[in-house]
């Protein structure tokens, strides 16, 4: 009787872990099928996931290519630019050679986000430490923000954003549903 019991637990077993090594193969596969052409693409993806009532004005792109009501690509040459509206140190642009944004069209405070590619991927973490730092330390107009987040994608992209909670939290959301492989990296409180 012991031998028979013994021997259907092993059974079990056996098909608990084939049926865990099979799951683990459908994440694998799930996060490769997800291929991204550019950082724009990001953006655009997310944004087309939220419903008609969640969306708000917005804009993309960069002060000399503004797009209406859609995220926009970023000149990575402008080092200014990059700093003034989406916080990436100057000393850190050269990590990159794709950038997209897209902004609250009444006040840049309640909703920003900036997707990027990273030039180099071993640059992440020098690259997101230098971003946080940068924004957390802006001083800030027409009110502070309450939340930043600094999100990695795969070991190429990397998506911030900083605005309202509310807003903060959606976006959140969106990414990480339609990017299953997105990783937190920071989340902070700006709120003072």
């Amino acid at each position: 009787m012991k031998k028979i019991a013994v021997s259907l637990l092993c059974l079990v077993m056996m098909f608990a872990f084939v049926g865990c090594g099979k799951e683990e193969k459908k994440n694998e596969k799930t996060e490769e099928s997800v291929q991204i052409t550019d950082s724009l693409e990001i953006l655009t993806t997310v944004w087309n996931s939220y419903g008609e009532n969640e969306k708000f004005a917005i804009a993309g792109s960069d002060y000399n290519n503004s797009v209406m009501d859609a995220p926009g690509a970023f000149d990575v040459s402008d080092a200014e630019s990059l700093d003034a509206i989406l916080g990436v140190p100057a000393d850190k642009t050269t990590m990159i050679d794709g950038a997209a944004s897209i902004m609250h069209m009444m006040n840049a405070n309640t909703f920003t986000a900036g997707a990027y590619h990273l030039a180099d991927s071993a640059s992440m973490d020098d690259f997101t430490a230098g971003l946080k730092d940068n924004i957390m330390n802006r001083q800030w107009m027409c009110g502070f923000p309450d939340t930043l987040i600094i999100v990695s994608i795969g070991n190429e992209y990397v998506v911030s954003a900083f605005g309202a909670a509310d807003v903060i939290d959606t976006f959140k959301a969106k990414l990480t549903t339609s990017y299953p492989m997105a990783e937190i990296v920071y989340e902070e409180s700006l709120a003072q």
